[in-house]
C-alpha cells in the first residue's frame, strides 16, 4: 500500500541510502535482478506473489540468495507467519506498527554488513592480483636461474 511505502521511506530516509520501491513481488524480483541490494524489506501481504513467495524466490537465485530479508506484517498476522518467514530464509520479522528506531537500527546493521562485505571482496581481489604478480615473478626468476 502506498502509505506503507511512504512510511518506510520516511523511517529509512535518514540512513541516506538509495531506496527502491516495489509494489508487488514481481516488481521486487525484477529490481533485484537489475542491481545489488544490501537488504530487502518485504510485506507479507502484497498483490500477486506474497512476501513469502517473493522471499522464497529471492533465496532460490544464486544472484540474490545472500541478500538479507526483513519481513513485515500487520498485528493481526497468523501466528505461524514468523516461523514461515524464518523457514524460507528471512533474516528478521517485524510486526506493524513497528518501532521506527528499531527498524532503522536493524536495516543499518545489514547496511554495515554489506559495506564490510564489499570491502572484504575488494581486498580479496587485490590480494589475488598481488599473489598472481608474485607467482609471475617467481616463475621469471626460476627461468633465469635455470637458464644461466
Amino acid at each position: 500500500m502506498e502509505e506503507n511505502l511512504i512510511a518506510l521511506e520516511a523511517v529509512l530516509g535518514p540512513l541516506d541510502q538509495p531506496l527502491v520501491r516495489a509494489r508487488s513481488g514481481e516488481e521486487a524480483m525484477k529490481a533485484m535482478l537489475r542491481q545489488d541490494f544490501a537488504v530487502v524489506l518485504l510485506d507479507v501481504l502484497m498483490p500477486g506473489m506474497d512476501g513469502f513467495e517473493t522471499a522464497a524466490n529471492i533465496k532460490r537465485l544464486d544472484q540474490t540468495k545472500d541478500v538479507p530479508i526483513i519481513l513485515l506484517t500487520g498485528t493481526d498476522a497468523d501466528s505461524d507467519y514468523a516461523y514461515r518467514g524464518y523457514a524460507i530464509g528471512a533474516a528478521d520479522f517485524l510486526t506493524k506498527p513497528f518501532d521506527p528506531w528499531l527498524l532503522r537500527t536493524k536495516v543499518n546493521v545489514f547496511l554495515e554488513m554489506h559495506r564490510k562485505s564489499r570491502r572484504l571482496e575488494a581486498r580479496t581481489e587485490m590480494l589475488a592480483d598481488r599473489v598472481a604478480e608474485l607467482e609471475r615473478t617467481v616463475e621469471r626468476l626460476r627461468k633465469q636461474c635455470a637458464g644461466g
